[in-house]
């Protein structure tokens, strides 16, 4: 038995293993992936408090060290069912059957798809949503970027510096990303903009060839030759799993309020995959403290 089992090892349940075990609390945290979540994807992170210009791997790897220095276990496993509604909570997972007094759900979100014509055909090939990881693939080649937040930015930033031309592709003309950041991408010379369109198909052969966007204002249909799409238009959770139990709004997010506390004693939510309006490591970082605490207060102490 223990007393909270952590799902996700990203911001959010990281820092809740580090203030639930510096509690006094039993913890572990199931992951089926890889620690740090979204932000190891992240090639620099310029807006968290005390550690300007970090690169985001290197930041996962300082909040993992912290944990491991805290002896919490990060048991690598996929969950198949959750019970979650008695007073013991049962996790079963590919591996094992866990319990524990209560449950912490920090599972974040995956990058949000196109859903258009031609994007599964290429999907981790020509379409991709990793500019750190798939940028070199694209050297000195034309590229396009679609979204207008923070990472769609960023990623076009980084692409700049690799590939020929650079084209963002935006449904709005108001973009959701940092000041500072429009102003460092309008500077570029091979960056070209499209606002206040969408994409409607992925269209090649063998391989990809062109974009084909329409515009909101005239419904023009545009085609424009790219070597690689790279998708950045927000994520979306996946708590499916929980369904039957824990409330979720309309976009499969759970419902839950700055006390992090969802309709289930003892079920807590940390992070990305919560209703809210900032999406942040620093938002993360703060659900993550807030449940664990809360954790704390159920089991009493």
């Amino acid at each position: 038995m223990t007393d909270l089992i952590i799902i996700g090892a990203g911001t959010a349940g990281l820092t809740a293993a580090i203030y639930a075990a510096r509690a006094g609390l039993s913890v572990k945290i199931i992951e089926k992936a890889f620690y740090g979540g979204q932000v190891v994807t992240t090639p620099l992170v310029e807006n968290y408090p005390g550690m300007p210009g970090v690169h985001g791997a290197d930041f996962a790897m300082v909040i993992h060290k912290q944990v491991k220095d805290l002896g919490v276990p990060i048991l690598y496993e996929t969950i198949q069912s959750a019970q979650l509604g008695d007073n013991i909570k049962n996790i079963v997972t590919s591996k094992n059957t866990h319990q524990a007094k209560t449950v912490i759900i920090a599972t974040g979100a995956k990058p949000r798809k196109l859903g258009v014509p031609g994007e599964d055909k290429w999907l981790g090939h020509s379409v991709v949503f990793c500019a750190t990881c798939d940028g070199a693939r694209y050297k000195g080649k034309d590229v396009a970027v679609i979204g207008g937040g923070n990472v769609a930015i960023e990623d076009a930033l980084l692409l700049s510096d690799l590939c020929r031309i650079v084209t963002v592709i935006h449904r709005s003309t108001n973009f959701k990303a940092e000041q500072k950041q429009l102003e460092q991408i309008k500077a570029k010379d091979n960056v070209k903009f499209i606002t206040d369109s969408v994409v409607k198909e992925l269209v090649g052969n063998d391989f990809l060839e062109k974009i084909r966007i329409e515009s909101k204002t005239n419904g023009q249909v545009t085609d424009i030759a790219v070597d690689g799409v790279f998708v950045a238009i927000g994520s979306e959770p996946d708590n499916s799993i929980f369904a039957n139990e824990i409330h979720l709004n309309e976009f499969g997010y759970i419902i839950a309020g700055e006390d992090c506390l969802t309709n289930l004693p003892g079920v807590f939510v940390a992070g990305d995959t919560r209703t809210k309006q900032v999406r942040q490591l620093v938002t993360a970082a703060a659900d993550g403290a807030v449940a664990a605490l809360a954790a704390k207060k159920h089991i009493g102490g």
